[in-house]
């Protein structure tokens, strides 16, 4: 029996890496042809959805390595759709805030990005997109306590 499980986790792991990369090929391919990057989405999307930044602490909200953060923030600047801000209580601490260019261009692709992701996501009924988000949440605690 024990073989038998070790084969169906092997098994899972191979689809559901399949079907990660598969998603996140299409995400990408999406975010792309509004002329951004994966990373530069996310970090745009998260100043749009949360107000302005501390530069050092965007790194651990959208996943990313400190040292990328900084050339990610330079590359939204010279485009326009952030600034930095320093921050009035400590000078060490720089704020990234979005701009009216990077707030009109996210309220336009933003509801398409949305509607991508729906369409993405469309191979599931609304119930199995629940079942589905409370299973793997069990497993990706679970991976995390070992």
């Amino acid at each position: 029996m024990k073989s038998y499980d070790q084969d169906q986790s092997l098994k899972l792991f191979v689809v559901m890496s399949r079907a990660m990369q598969s998603v996140t090929k299409r995400v990408e391919e999406d975010i792309k042809s509004y002329g951004l990057n994966p990373t530069e989405f996310a970090v745009l999307e998260l100043l749009y959805s949360k107000g302005e930044q501390p530069i050092q602490k965007i790194g651990e909200k959208v996943l990313l390595a400190s040292s990328s953060i900084t050339y990610v923030v330079d590359k939204l600047e010279k485009k326009s759709f952030i600034h930095r801000k320093p921050c009035p209580k400590d000078r060490r601490v720089t704020y990234a805030a979005i701009t009216e260019d990077g707030t009109n261009l996210m309220g336009d692709i933003f509801p398409k990005h949305r509607e991508a992701i729906q369409e993405i996501f469309a191979g599931l009924e609304s119930d199995e997109k629940k079942e589905l988000i409370i299973q793997l949440k069990k497993l990706g605690f679970h991976a995390q306590e070992l």
